[in-house]
C-alpha cells in the first residue's frame, strides 16, 4: 500500500478570501498523482516527419486513383422533369396545375442509354431544395406507434398530423409520413417491351425488422382535406410498405436521392428507354426540383468523385510537404539537441 504523505495544501480563508496553507491535508505520493506513469513521448526528428508524410502520400494517392476510376465506371442517366411535364398553358401557374385533380399528371420521357449498363440498374428519385433535416420535420413522427400496434394512440410529437377529424389517431402519424413521395415510373424499351421495376428489399433490413411493425396497419392516413403526398395500402403492414420505409429515413442535406427500385436486365448503349411517369408530387410550392436517375454501381457504390478527389488532395499535399521539408533540411539543417537531457529522460525526482 502506498503511504499517504502529509503535504501542505491550500485553503481559502473565508473572511479575507485569501489562500492559506492547510498543514493537515494529505496528498497521495503515488506515481499516478505525481504524473510519473510511463508514457510515449516521441521526438519528431526531420527524418521521421519526412518519412511519415511520404508514407501517407504513398498510401492515399493510389486509393484516390482507384476511387476515381471506380466512380468513372458508373453509368448514370439523370433526367429533370418537373418543369418539362407541365402543360404549356400552365407554365406560369405550376402550383395551380399540380393542385388541380382534373388535369392529367401523366408525362412521357425518352432516355438514351449513353453506355452499356449492366444489371442491376438502380432507379432513384432525386429532390432538390427539400429540407428533410428541418428540426420540426424530423421530430414529427412517433417510433413507438410505427413499431407496435398496441401503441396506435401514441401520437406525441406528430403535430400537426396526429389525429383525424373524429379524434382517432392517424397511423402513421407525423409530417414525414404525410409528405410521402408519390410520383410513379414505368419503363419500356425496344419495341415496347416492358421493363419490370423490382421494389423488393429497397429499404434497410434493420428498418423493416425493428422500426416498422408487422402488425401495424395504416389507419386514417391522408384522410384529411389537405393531402401531403402518397397514400398507403391499408391491408399491408408498415413493414411491407417499403416506399414509406425508404422515405422515412430522412436525408441530411436538401438535395438527396432515394431508391425507387431496381431494373434487373442489362441496358445496351444507344438504347431508347421510354418512361411513363405520374407527376403527382408538389415541389412547385417551395421551388424544388425533381429528377429521375438510372444508375449502375461498383464496389465503391454509386457515382461520387468527392472521395477520390479528397484522397488525391491529401496525398498530394503530403508529398508536397515531404519534398519541402527535405529541401529545407538539406539546405539549412538544424542540429538536434541531446534527447537524454529532456526532463522525462532524467532520473531527477524534481518536476
Amino acid at each position: 500500500m502506498i503511504p499517504a504523505l502529509r503535504r501542505p495544501g491550500l485553503l481559502r480563508d473565508q473572511p479575507t478570501g485569501r489562500l492559506q496553507r492547510d498543514e493537515n491535508k494529505l496528498v497521495s505520493d503515488s506515481r499516478f498523482t505525481q504524473q510519473e506513469l510511463p508514457a510515449c513521448k516521441p521526438i519528431l526528428t526531420p527524418q521521421w516527419v519526412i518519412s511519415l508524410f511520404t508514407l501517407v502520400g504513398i498510401i492515399f494517392i493510389p486509393i484516390g486513383v482507384a476511387s476515381l476510376l471506380a466512380s468513372n465506371d458508373v453509368v448514370e442517366i439523370v433526367d429533370r422533369y418537373e418543369t418539362a411535364c407541365v402543360p404549356p398553358s400552365m407554365i406560369n401557374d405550376k402550383v395551380g396545375y399540380i393542385q388541380n385533380p382534373a388535369i392529367s399528371k401523366t408525362c412521357s420521357r425518352m432516355l438514351k442509354v449513353p453506355k452499356d449498363m449492366d444489371k442491376p440498374v438502380y432507379v432513384y428519385y432525386q429532390l432538390d431544395n427539400f429540407y428533410q433535416n428541418h428540426r420540426r420535420y424530423v421530430k414529427s413522427r412517433n417510433d413507438k406507434q410505427l413499431r407496435d400496434a398496441s401503441k396506435a394512440y401514441e401520437t406525441s410529437g406528430c403535430d400537426p398530423e396526429k389525429a383525424a377529424a373524429d379524434g382517432t389517431p392517424i397511423v402513421p402519424c407525423g409530417l414525414i409520413a404525410w409528405s410521402l413521395f408519390n410520383d410513379t415510373y414505368s419503363f419500356t424499351h425496344g419495341n415496347g417491351e416492358s421493363l419490370t421495376v423490382n421494389k423488393k428489399d429497397i429499404s434497410w433490413k434493420s428498418d423493416r425488422d425493428h422500426k416498422f411493425g408487422y402488425d401495424v396497419y395504416p389507419k386514417n392516413f391522408q384522410s384529411g382535406a389537405l393531402r401531403g403526398g402518397g397514400t398507403l395500402d391499408p391491408k399491408k403492414p408498415l413493414s411491407k410498405q417499403e416506399d414509406l420505409i425508404v422515405w422515412m429515413r430522412t436525408a441530411a442535406l436538401p438535395t438527396f436521392r432515394k431508391l425507387y427500385g431496381r431494373i434487373e436486365v442489362d441496358l445496351k448503349k444507344n438504347e431508347i428507354i421510354t418512361v411513363m411517369l405520374e407527376n403527382n408530387y408538389n415541389t412547385y410550392s417551395f421551388g424544388g426540383k425533381k429528377k429521375l436517375v438510372l444508375s449502375t454501381s461498383t464496389w465503391l457504390g454509386g457515382k461520387n468523385n468527392f472521395l477520390g478527389i479528397a484522397y488525391l488532395s491529401v496525398g498530394g499535399l503530403c508529398f508536397f510537404l515531404a519534398t519541402a521539408f527535405s529541401v529545407v533540411h538539406l539546405v539549412q539543417p538544424r542540429e538536434l539537441g541531446d534527447p537524454s537531457l529532456l526532463s522525462w529522460n532524467t532520473n531527477s525526482g524534481t518536476h
